[in-house]
C-alpha cells in the first residue's frame, strides 16, 4: 500500500544517486556494477515486483506494466518513489554525525518521483542511453520474465514508459552516458567516475 508523504528528512546528509533511461539501455548494468563496490541500490522495477507479489499476480511484462500504471493512477505520478522511500527508511541505519550515507535509486521513471526523493536527501540523475535497436537486444540476452517476446511487445512497451514521462526525465538530468558503442566495462567505470565525482562534491556541501 502506498502513503504519500511518508518519510520526510530521514538525513540531511542522504545522497540519492538515481538512474534513469529507457529499458534495456544499461541501468540495471550500472546499477549491479555500482553494488558489487559495496552501495546500497534499491530497484524500483523490483519494488513493483514485490506489490505484484504480495496482490498474487504473475510477474510477466503486461501485469507489472499496468500495476506501474495502476499505482501512479490510484496515488499519484510519485507512488512509485513513495514505496521508495518507505524501502530507505528500513534500509538504512542513522548516519554518525559527520557520515554521508549514499543511495543507488535505478529505476526513475518520472519528474514526480525525483521530487519524492528530494524530500529526503541530496538528488542527483543519471541517464544511460541506447538506441531502440540495442535495447531491444539487451532485454532479449537479459532473458527475464519481463522481458519483450517481439518488437510489438518492445514497442508497447516503450509507450507505457513514454506515457509516465521518462523522456521528461532523461532530458532533465544532471549527466547522460552513451551506451551505443561502450564496451560494458567502459560503461561501468564511465558511469562510476561521474556518481564518484557527485558524492565528493556533495559531501563538501554538507
Amino acid at each position: 500500500m502506498v502513503e504519500k508523504g511518508t518519510g520526510e528528512s530521514i538525513s540531511s546528509r542522504l545522497i540519492i544517486i538515481c538512474l534513469t533511461g529507457m529499458p534495456g539501455a544499461g541501468k540495471s548494468t550500472v546499477a549491479s556494477s555500482l553494488k558489487e563496490k559495496g552501495f546500497l541500490v534499491i530497484t524500483m522495477g523490483d519494488v513493483i515486483r514485490e506489490e505484484a507479489i504480495r496482490l498474487k499476480f504473475d510477474l510477466n511484462d503486461t501485469n507489472l506494466g499496468r500495476l506501474m500504471v495502476q499505482l501512479r493512477e490510484e496515488f499519484g505520478p510519485g507512488a512509485v518513489a513513495e514505496l521508495v522511500v518507505k524501502k530507505i527508511h528500513s534500509a538504512l541505519m542513522p548516519s554518525r554525525k559527520g557520515d554521508n550515507a549514499i543511495l543507488i535509486v535505478d529505476g526513475i521513471r518520472s519528474i514526480a518521483e525525483v521530487t519524492v526523493l528530494k524530500r529526503v536527501g541530496q538528488v542527483r540523475l543519471l541517464a544511460i542511453h541506447a538506441s531502440s535497436h540495442i535495447r531491444f537486444v539487451h532485454l532479449k540476452e537479459r532473458g527475464r520474465t519481463d522481458a519483450p517476446l517481439s518488437q510489438s511487445d518492445f514497442m508497447e512497451r516503450e509507450r507505457r514508459e513514454l506515457n509516465v514521462g521518462i523522456s521528461e526525465v532523461i532530458a532533465l538530468a544532471d549527466e547522460v552516458v552513451s551506451n551505443n558503442k561502450l564496451t560494458i566495462d567502459q560503461l561501468k567505470v564511465n558511469a562510476f567516475e561521474i556518481v564518484m565525482k557527485w558524492i565528493d562534491s556533495l559531501k563538501l556541501k554538507t
